[in-house]
């Protein structure tokens, strides 16, 4: 078997695994991930001296929501994070 057979074979066992009713399960906790990303938000929140409140006004998402990101108990979106990025970056400022 050529090495692209084998990577073929390789993508084709893990969209099988990743159907629905698959035995299949993830290289990593999802809780775990949420609550590093929710520590990694509030520090970098932190380091802007910023409060929720007002990086909920510069986000335009609520404080209540991004308290519960903080804590790992928000599936915030890609969209969210890149909300909640550029209100953080707008409040540091630019590296040349």
């Amino acid at each position: 078997m050529d090495r692209t057979e084998s990577r073929l074979d390789e993508v084709a066992a893990f969209a099988a695994g990743a159907m629905p009713g698959s035995d299949f399960a993830l290289p990593y906790s999802e809780s775990e991930f949420l609550n590093q990303l929710g520590e990694r938000v509030r520090a970098s929140r932190m380091r802007c001296d910023m409060s929720r409140r007002e990086l909920a006004r510069k986000s335009g998402i609520s404080e209540r929501y991004i308290a519960q990101i903080e804590a790992g108990k928000g599936n915030v979106s890609i969209v969210l994070l890149l909300r909640l990025a550029f209100a953080i970056r707008g409040g540091q400022p630019h590296a040349a």
